[in-house]
């Protein structure tokens, strides 16, 4: 069964047949690299690396590529104001682009060009353009003639009269119609330039993205994917002179567009003043939780519908990330301390049912129009499954073993990596780290737990949990229950979640996140009324 995607182009979902069978080629609008990358950006690339890796998981043979807008308006005005060049600019933060990109896990396309390194076809597409009368040339600037394309319109589903009446256009007399685009654009003082048959100037933006890809992918190429915002003018304009150079059509199989990202409720805008840099959030939380928990919180929407961010939805995303830690993390210790004893067989099956059910609910939703909302419902009904099972005592361990693959597999698909919060130290900041140390050293004396001196590394979070715990055992084998739960709840305060388990330890924790930092942000005197409640 083939997967289904909603084309923009045709207004429905359609059943996904690529241009040569088992081989997809993708194309997916890159940064203008002025600026540092936001979330909404950052929507963009991860709901299509989650498409990207989704197809070849699939078994397709994907070639992806992502250009870098490297020469722009946006770019020139950049750098008069850092009173620096414009190659510096593009340079400085195409950098921080890759940066970003590693940060929220997304992975690399096989190719990435610079428009600067596609002048040459550029400037051949638009000498054939020229020749074959849908662009003309005015004081050195080259500008498309839209009334020349029978076509033009039909991405966004707009007449000329519509587009003129909803779209800002800038006047220019030059133009034989307003909404004719510029091609090439002569070479102002100053700027960046290049050689031309129209003399020195620079290429428009939208004949960039068409050369790239065309370079790259070939006419007829199967997924074009970007914002929603680039649906009118630059896509419109992209098929437009694509299918005019070419003679033929379609210049895309398939259109793709993600929905906008806005935040409390209001459209992201820097007169709003709620613009949110990706580099701004990794500064308040620690990379290997807010990875997960931003793919989880723009993967947990249709990569088609609006996303609000808020600090709640950031919070419920990490939450989230939790379960799914906590599912992987006790099949990790559970798989520790089983042998190849099995467990009753008809809760083996129902485990290795719920498995089943996990990749076959996963794939059908990804089949949907990438519905990854699905897709990640699936894998959380399936961490409650492996709880469940877990729960019950039960620890054979061939159905534990499948169980851990599957849910490794099925999130690395959508590009999200458990294991790697499986301590304190891979989820806090170190100011953090360093505050949540002390309050536990505090609760080791509070609670004179021998601990051997020179022993125990007292920076270790990890090992000062662990000794607390230890010493809560001792206290519940002697039956001083109170003491014993003054620990349990101290910790609790301090966001260590514990769980009396059947197992040789006889609990299990894990660090509540979000329970930690609203400890981190208490005052002195909260916390230590806090710590002190149920043990004095």
């Amino acid at each position: 069964m083939r997967p289904r995607v909603h084309n923009i182009l045709t207004k429905r979902k359609e059943e996904f047949i690529p241009r040569e069978a088992g081989s997809i080629c993708m194309y997916v609008c890159g940064p203008t690299v002025y600026n540092y990358i936001h979330i909404g950006n950052a929507r963009c690339y991860v709901a299509f690396d989650a498409i990207y890796r989704y197809l070849k998981y699939r078994g397709y043979k994907v070639t992806y590529v992502r250009n870098l807008t490297d020469i722009d308006d946006k770019i020139i005005n950049r750098a008069r104001e850092e009173k620096t060049t414009s190659e510096n600019i593009a340079e400085k933060y195409t950098r921080a682009f890759w940066e970003d990109m590693k940060r929220l896990s997304v992975e690399k396309p096989q190719f990435e060009p610079k428009a600067t390194e596609v002048i040459p076809e550029m400037i051949q597409m638009i000498e054939v353009l020229m020749e074959k009368g849908y662009a003309y040339e005015v004081d050195g600037d080259v500008f498309f003639e839209v009334t020349k394309f029978p076509g033009y319109g039909k991405l966004s589903g707009r007449t000329l009269e519509e587009m003129r009446a909803g779209e800002r256009v800038e006047v220019d007399e030059r133009k034989r119609h307003p909404m004719d685009f510029a091609l090439w654009k002569r070479a102002k003082l100053g700027e960046p330039k290049w050689p031309s048959p129209w003399g020195e100037g620079r290429p428009g933006w939208h004949i960039e993205c068409s050369a790239m890809s065309l370079k790259f992918l070939g006419m007829g190429f199967d997924i074009h994917g970007g914002g929603q915002d680039l649906i009118f003018p630059h896509h419109e304009n992209e098929i437009a002179q694509s299918e005019a150079y070419a003679g033929s059509e379609p210049f895309v199989r398939y259109w793709l567009h993600n929905g906008f990202v806005n935040v409390r409720g209001e459209k992201m805008a820097k007169s709003v003043g709620n613009v949110i840099l990706v580099k701004e959030l990794f500064n308040k939380y620690n990379p290997n939780v807010l990875r997960n928990a931003l793919r989880i919180l723009f993967l947990s929407t249709h990569y088609r519908s609006p996303i609000d961010f808020s600090e709640g939805s950031l919070a419920e995303a990490i939450e989230a990330l939790g379960r799914l830690e906590t599912a992987f993390l006790n099949l990790e210790h559970t798989l520790e301390m089983t042998t190849t004893a099995t467990t009753d067989s008809a809760e083996e099956e129902a485990l290795s049912e719920a498995l089943l059910t996990a990749r076959k609910k996963f794939g059908k939703s990804m089949d949907d129009d990438f519905n990854t909302a699905s897709a990640l419902g699936a894998i959380f009904e399936f961490a409650r499954e492996i709880n469940i099972f877990l729960d019950r005592g039960l620890k054979g361990e061939s159905p534990l073993k499948e169980a851990k693959t599957v849910l490794g597999e099925l999130t690395d698909v959508l590009g999200i990596k458990l294991g790697l919060t499986a301590s304190p130290e891979t989820l806090l900041l170190p100011e953090q780290l360093k505050r949540l140390s002390e309050k536990l050293s505090s609760l080791l004396t509070e609670f004179s737990v021998p601990t051997g001196e020179g022993i125990l590394p007292m920076e270790n979070i990890s090992v000062m949990v662990e000794a607390l715990l230890m010493f809560r055992g001792n206290l519940r084998r002697e039956r001083r229950w109170r003491e014993a739960d003054g620990i349990r709840t101290a910790l609790s305060t301090l966001g260590v979640e514990v769980d009396d388990v059947d197992t040789p330890k006889g609990y299990r924790w894990r660090l509540n996140l979000q329970a930690c930092l609203s400890a981190d942000r208490r005052s002195p005197s909260e916390e230590t009324s806090a710590e002190v409640h149920g043990y004095h």
